[in-house]
């Protein structure tokens, strides 16, 4: 990885139930008291979001959930202003999206369909999810100039993010539609900030949990943090942290994250 976790970092990470791995986040958090974590798949509904966990370490939370599935969450050291809980103009019931500004920088924390398999109907979701997300954030990137969007994307954006590409080629989370919605996402002005800096080879954020794939490193980089042209000289580093990853009854995501200089 290019750099390390810290102060400055802004981390997404999907958890996969914060009810399982409640322990973990905080105890990740104690050691790199990062700025701002988003969460992912929190499956919790906001009545049982264990935010006071977090908030006697000082932080601020706020959760957008649902029972059993989906569900994001902001834990961060300022509180989170002009909150966002949904895609505008895209009527749906499940969480997925919350946004929030911290100082002047506008964070968006995403959980993007996963799509179950090209040409299905949760395909088709999950590219018209990805449409009505681009014009949203076309709005967002005209209103702040400091942005990161990140999350749990759902696509490996190219080749040297897959373990074999030549496998995964036209799959889901690696299909030629996918990547075009990706595409037109960083076309709005947004970095891969993970491709600023010289990174290792084979180094991926999800590993599935069916085929022994972490243990073979055979995983995909599909957690991302995108940030804004305007952030371009105040990004320090961009990683992946498999620490996590590693631990007892772990999510199959490893968190990541891009440190930004005040």
């Amino acid at each position: 990885m290019s750099g390390k976790p810290g102060r400055n970092s802004v981390v997404s990470w999907n958890v996969n139930s914060i009810r399982v791995r409640e322990a973990q986040v905080r105890e990740w958090i104690e050691q790199y008291q990062p700025a701002v974590v988003g969460l992912q798949e929190t499956k919790v509904p906001n009545d049982v979001w264990p935010g006071e966990a977090f908030e006697s370490l000082g932080y601020h939370t706020v959760s957008n959930g649902q029972r059993t599935y989906n569900g994001v969450a902001f834990i961060s050291r300022e509180p989170a202003e002009d909150l966002v809980f949904d895609l505008p103009g895209f009527d749906d019931p499940q969480r997925r999206v919350l946004a929030g500004t911290f100082g002047d920088l506008r964070v968006i924390n995403l959980y993007v369909p996963n799509g179950q398999a090209v040409g299905s109907e949760k395909y088709e979701y999950k590219l018209s999810w990805l449409a009505h997300l681009h014009d949203w954030l076309k709005e967002e990137m005209a209103r702040h100039d400091k942005v990161v969007v990140m999350g749990d994307f759902n696509i490996a954006p190219k080749d040297e993010d897959v373990h074999d590409p030549e496998a995964w080629r036209g799959k889901i989370l690696f299909s030629e539609p996918e990547h075009a919605a990706l595409g037109k996402l960083l076309d709005l002005g947004l970095d891969d900030s993970f491709r600023l800096f010289d990174q290792e080879p084979e180094q991926f954020s999800w590993w599935d949990f069916r085929t022994r794939a972490f243990r073979r490193n055979r995983g995909l980089r599909i957690d991302l943090a995108l940030t804004s042209h305007a952030l371009r000289n105040q990004v320090e580093a961009s990683w992946i942290d498999i620490e996590p990853r590693k631990a007892e009854r772990p999510s199959d995501h490893a968190p990541v994250g891009v440190n930004i200089e005040p």
